[in-house]
């Protein structure tokens, strides 16, 4: 099966083939297909953005795309940045900018109160057949300033407290086995086998 990951976020498309590298499948992604249209994210939630981006890139490709929508919450926020977790700092993507605004957001407020999740859904869209959303969640703790150089978007001040590592201070194999996106790919491995059987 050949499937087509609706994004260009080259950190995106490496972490999403390696979690995806012990099914049959092939997995593509949105430069590969060059008429391929940029998706605005403008849904009011995560599963309305994932299924948005899974559906225009099922349509112009004819292939099963697969697309997901992150965003972190932080309970001393009352859930944001959420929705809008890649252009909190105001320019779409820009992890530094991104950082600095929830630092300074959370500035003064306590260790103990600063507990945040990691909410991911993937949308799996079948053109003219099928759409199924999962979803997974991790939850941890924003630090003070940022730990590690590997992972991207907001991972330097996201703590595992179980590991007492931020998500950039591990190895990609330790992330993906308990992050967000990786319990919500779990998810979709289940449903993807149940698809190849049949």
């Amino acid at each position: 099966m050949n499937i087509v990951l609706a994004t260009r976020n080259h950190n995106k498309v490496k972490e999403l083939k390696e979690l995806l590298s012990d099914l049959p499948v092939q997995v593509l992604c949105c430069t590969d297909f060059p008429g391929c249209p940029e998706v605005h994210e403008d849904g009011a939630t995560l599963v309305e953005n994932a299924l948005k981006k899974a559906r225009t890139v099922a349509t112009c490709t004819g292939l099963p795309a697969l697309a997901d929508d992150s965003g972190l919450e932080v309970d001393a926020l009352g859930g944001a940045p959420g929705v809008i977790s890649s252009r909190y700092g105001g320019v779409e993507g820009d992890a530094q900018r991104n950082i600095a605004r929830l630092l300074k957001e959370l500035k003064g407020i306590p260790e103990k109160r600063r507990t945040a999740r990691f909410r991911c859904v993937i949308a799996f869209v079948i053109p003219g057949t099928h759409e199924y959303t999962v979803e997974g969640v991790c939850h941890g703790r924003i630090i003070e300033a940022p730990r590690g150089t590997a992972g991207f978007g907001y991972d330097p001040v996201f703590l595992d407290e179980e590991s007492g590592l931020t998500f950039a201070e591990m190895e990609a194999q330790q992330k993906n086995s308990i992050s967000h996106r990786g319990k919500a790919m779990q998810e979709l491995k289940k449903l993807l086998h149940h698809i190849i059987r049949q």
